[in-house]
């Protein structure tokens, strides 16, 4: 796969989407759902060194050279979700040029313990804020981090 070509074509596709935006004043034109999550286990795939899963793989998206399971999530929103416990993740925030930044990366326990003891919600999806991975983040031991390569 060509990292170039794939940076251009999401730094294009934004550049696209703000286009219409200007085109149409108080529009938004905002990628979500199946295009963000595919956008975003693809970025995070390059820059980590991953191999991507089949779509809609069943516990996670990814795994990387010792053969761990990662979830990826991408929002460019404030939260994320979870269905289940993951056994390690990357959550990322999309930005509007279609870079990212990471907001967690590390084991999939740290998150799912916050919502130990809560009913499960009626979408059957728990929600955690970026604020709160953001504090979770600082508690991930060095060697639980999955390195950027690229």
């Amino acid at each position: 796969m060509d990292k170039e070509r794939f940076s251009k074509v999401i730094s294009d596709l934004y550049a696209v989407i703000h286009e219409l935006e200007d085109m149409f004043p108080g529009r938004p034109f905002t990628p979500d759902g199946h295009l963000v999550g595919s956008i975003g286990e693809s970025l995070v795939a390059v820059a980590y060194g991953l191999v991507l899963m089949a779509p809609s793989n069943k516990g996670y998206d990814a795994t990387d050279s010792r053969g761990r399971k990662i979830e990826i999530k991408a929002t460019q929103s404030k939260q994320v979700g979870f269905r289940s416990e993951p056994d390690y993740c990357i959550v990322i925030k999309l930005q509007k040029d279609g870079s990212f930044v990471e907001v967690y990366n590390g084991p999939g326990s740290l998150i799912w313990n916050e919502f130990d003891g809560k009913v499960v919600p009626s979408n059957g999806q728990f929600q955690i804020s970026l604020s709160k991975l953001t504090t979770l983040q600082k508690l991930v031991p060095e060697n639980e981090i999955i390195p950027r390569i690229s």
